[in-house]
C-alpha cells in the first residue's frame, strides 16, 4: 500500500480539498474553504496545515467564532448544501462560540463543518490555557458542549483516528435526511503528529447525493388520501429548494388547483405572485394562509419539519384534517400523525402526480378573492403613515412608545412602509436574509420575491446575530447579486463582527439596520401576555429605579462609516429611497442603512396563535386573562 507521511492536520486539509459533491449532472468540490480565528489551539498544527495545503480552498479571517461558522451556514444555505465552508477555532471560549452556530446549524438541518482546537491528548500539560477542568473526569473539556447540538461528534487523539473521522463527517453532511453540525475536535499535540496515510484515502472522491424514490405501494396509499380530500393545502418547506424541487412543486399545485402555503425555509421557491402562493403560513403567516390551511381538510406538506410556527402551536388545522408528509427524513415524514411517503421531494412529488390522474380539488373562487383580499392589505401595510394625533399603529400594545421614539429620535417613518420600500426599490434578482426580532414575521407576511431562492431566513433558530454574519456568507454564494440583510438594533448590537471581515474582503453586502431602540418582538410579547415592560426598550434609567427614560439614540450610521462601510441615517421615505439608489452605486464596500423607524408599526398577527408558557396564577388581571386566553387556544389544538 502506497503511503503519504503528514501530520494529521495536514491529512485532514488535504482531504477536504479533494471531497467533491455529485447531483443530477452536476458535479462541483463540496468544501469551498474556510473560516477560522487562529488561536493556541490550532494556529500552529492546523494553521500550518493549511498554509502548506490548501489550495483550491479559500481562507476567510473571521472576527468573531459564531459569527464566522453563522457565515458559513448561510452560504451552505443559499448553495441548497451542495456546498460548504468549514471553520475553526482555538480551544475553550473560542470553541464555546462555535456553539451556538452548530445549533443553528442543526435546527435548519444545514451542513456545517467546525474544527475546533481541543487539549492535549497526552494530558501531560494539563491544565493548559483555557481548559476546563472537571474533578470527575480528566477526559472532558469545552468541546464536549458540541454533543448537544451536532449530528456526528468526533474526537481525534491519535493521528490515525481522523480517517474514520472524516469519512462519518462526510457521511452526515451530504446525507439530506440527517444533515447538520458535524464537529471533529483537534487536540493541539496530535495536530501536528504524523502518520503514514494511504495515499488512496487522499485522492479525490466524489459523494453522489442521492435521490430517494418513494416506495411503489406508498404512492398508491398516498394518491387514495388526496383523491379522498376536497379541499387540500400544501406546505412549501426548505425541503423544496434544497431538493430543487421547484418546478415539480409548482406542476404539482397547478395541475391539481392546490394552493400552498411557504414555510420561511420554503419561501422563495416560487415567485410570490403565483396565482396559488397564499404567502407565509402560520404565527407570521399571511391572513389567506391561515383562513384556508383552518378549513382544508388535507395537509400536504413537503419538506417541512412542521414547526410551532409554522402549525401555530398545532393550533391552526382544524380537527378533522389529515396528514400527508412528503420528506425525505422518515422522522420528519412522521408527524403529526401523518402518512408519510419517504422521498425526495422532487421524486416524490413527481411520482403522486403521476398516481393521481385527473383528480382536481374542491376549490372555486376561494383562492383568487383571498390573495386579492391581501393584495389590498400589503398596500395598506405598504403606505403605513404615522400621525400623531391618529397613529395608525399595527400593534397599540403599549402604544405609547411610538409616540415618545418620535420626540426622542425625530422620526415618523414605520417599520412596514420601510420594507415596502425596500421590496420595490432594490434589484429584481437581489438576495435577502434575516433571522430573528419582528422582522421575520415581516418579511415572511410582506416581502415579494421577483426571482427564485431569493430569500433566506434563519428561522429554525432564530439566532440574533445571525443577520450580518450570515449576509457575508450569502455574499460569497451568490457573487454578484446585491444581499440585503434585515436586521433590528438588538441583533446588530449582538453580533455584527463579520461586518468588518466584509470590509477586509472588499464584499458590498447591505445592511438594513431597522432601529426601534429596543427587542421589538419581545416587547410584544411580554406586554400582551400583560405585563409591563421590562428590559425589552433601550430606555435610559430614571430616578424611579426603572428604564422608563427617553430611548437612546444611537448612531449606527457612525459605528459603521468607523470599519469603513458607506452609511446612511434615514428618518423618511425620501430619504430611503435616494440612499438605496446611491448604495446601488457603492462598490467593494459593505453598506448600512440606519433605519429609525417606530415601535409598534410592524405586522400583527392574521389568525394564528403561539403557545408560549402564560402563567397559569398571577395577581395581575392582566395575566389571568392571558391565561384564559391560552385555555381557549389549547382545547383546539392537537395534541400530538
Amino acid at each position: 500500500m502506497k503511503t503519504v507521511r503528514l501530520t494529521m492536520a495536514q491529512a485532514l486539509i488535504r482531504f477536504l480539498e479533494n471531497q467533491y459533491l455529485a447531483w443530477d449532472d452536476h458535479e462541483e468540490p463540496f468544501v469551498a474553504g474556510i473560516f477560522m480565528v487562529p488561536g493556541h489551539g490550532n494556529v500552529v498544527g492546523l494553521g500550518q496545515a493549511i498554509a502548506q495545503e490548501a489550495r483550491r480552498m479559500k481562507i476567510y479571517h473571521g472576527k468573531n467564532e459564531q459569527g464566522m461558522a453563522h457565515a458559513a451556514i448561510a452560504f451552505a444555505k443559499q448553495k441548497k448544501r451542495k456546498q460548504i465552508m468549514a471553520a475553526t477555532s482555538s480551544v475553550g471560549p473560542g470553541a464555546a462560540n462555535m456553539v451556538t452556530a452548530c445549533g443553528t446549524a442543526t435546527a435548519n438541518n444545514i451542513p456545517l463543518l467546525v474544527l475546533p482546537g481541543d487539549t492535549f491528548a497526552s494530558r501531560q500539560p494539563d491544565p493548559v490555557l483555557q481548559q476546563v477542568e472537571m474533578a470527575h473526569s480528566a477526559g472532558i473539556s469545552t468541546n464536549d458542549a458540541f454533543r448537544a447540538v451536532c449530528r456526528y461528534f468526533d474526537r481525534i487523539e491519535r493521528p490515525e483516528q481522523v480517517m474514520t473521522a472524516l469519512l462519518n463527517a462526510m457521511r452526515i453532511l451530504t446525507d439530506p435526511a440527517d444533515t447538520g453540525a458535524v464537529c471533529l475536535a483537534l487536540p493541539q499535540d496530535v495536530e501536528g503528529e504524523a502518520y503514514d496515510y494511504p495515499v488512496s484515502f487522499l485522492e479525490r472522491r466524489v459523494h453522489r447525493l442521492q435521490r430517494r424514490p418513494p416506495e411503489k405501494e406508498a404512492v398508491v396509499l398516498a394518491a387514495r388520501r388526496v383523491r379522498e380530500a376536497k379541499k387540500p393545502l400544501l406546505i412549501c418547506g426548505g425541503g423544496v429548494r434544497y431538493s430543487e424541487a421547484h418546478a415539480a412543486f409548482a406542476s404539482f399545485a397547478e395541475r391539481f388547483n392546490i394552493p400552498f402555503g411557504e414555510t420561511q425555509a420554503g419561501k422563495s421557491a416560487l415567485v410570490w405572485d403565483h396565482p396559488l402562493n397564499l404567502g407565509g403560513i402560520g404565527v407570521t403567516g399571511t391572513l389567506p394562509a391561515n383562513v384556508l390551511a383552518r378549513e382544508a381538510d388535507l395537509i400536504i406538506g413537503v419538506g417541512t419539519r412542521y414547526t410551532d410556527f409554522t402549525t401555530a402551536s398545532k393550533w391552526l388545522f382544524n380537527e378533522h384534517a389529515k396528514f400527508l408528509n412528503i420528506n425525505v427524513s422518515p422522522f420528519q415524514a412522521g408527524k403529526l400523525d401523518a402518512f408519510p411517503l419517504i422521498a425526495d421531494a422532487r421524486k416524490g412529488l413527481e411520482a403522486l402526480e403521476n398516481a393521481l390522474g385527473d383528480y382536481k380539488s374542491g376549490y372555486t373562487d376561494e383562492i383568487a378573492r383571498a390573495k386579492s383580499d391581501w393584495d389590498t392589505e400589503l398596500n395598506r401595510l405598504d403606505g403605513m403613515v404615522y400621525d400623531e394625533t391618529n397613529p395608525p399603529l399595527i400593534n397599540d400594545r403599549n402604544a405609547d412608545s411610538a409616540g415618545q421614539f418620535a420626540l426622542d429620535l425625530n422620526t415618523a417613518l414605520t417599520q412596514t412602509a420601510a420594507l415596502g420600500a425596500f421590496n420595490r426599490l432594490i434589484p429584481e434578482d437581489a438576495v435577502v436574509i434575516g433571522s430573528s426580532g419582528s422582522l421575520p414575521g415581516d418579511m415572511q407576511r410582506m416581502w415579494r420575491p421577483f426571482t427564485p431562492d431569493s430569500y433566506n431566513m434563519e428561522y429554525g433558530y432564530s439566532c440574533m446575530g445571525y443577520e450580518v454574519s450570515g449576509a457575508l456568507g450569502q455574499k460569497l454564494a451568490v457573487d454578484s447579486k446585491e444581499v440585503y440583510s434585515m436586521v433590528g438594533d438588538g441583533s446588530f448590537v449582538m453580533l455584527h463582527s463579520e461586518l468588518l471581515t466584509a470590509v477586509q474582503e472588499k464584499l458590498k453586502i447591505n445592511i438594513c439596520l431597522f432601529d426601534n431602540a429596543g427587542f421589538g418582538c419581545i416587547n410584544n410579547l411580554q406586554v400582551g401576555q400583560g405585563n409591563d415592560s421590562l428590559c425589552t426598550e433601550l430606555r435610559y434609567r430614571t430616578e424611579t429605579g426603572r428604564h422608563d427614560g427617553s430611548f437612546l439614540a444611537v448612531d449606527y450610521a457612525k459605528i459603521a462609516e468607523g470599519y469603513g462601510c458607506k452609511a446612511y441615517t434615514i428618518r423618511t421615505l425620501e430619504e430611503l429611497e435616494a440612499a438605496v439608489k446611491d448604495a446601488l452605486t457603492v462598490k467593494g464596500r459593505p453598506v448600512l442603512f440606519d433605519l429609525k423607524v417606530l415601535p409598534k408599526t410592524m405586522t400583527d398577527g392574521y389568525a394564528s396563535w403561539w403557545r408560549v408558557g402564560s402563567a397559569e396564577v398571577s395577581q395581575n388581571p392582566r395575566n389571568q386573562t392571558a391565561w384564559q386566553e391560552h385555555l381557549d387556544h389549547i382545547k383546539d389544538a392537537k395534541a400530538y
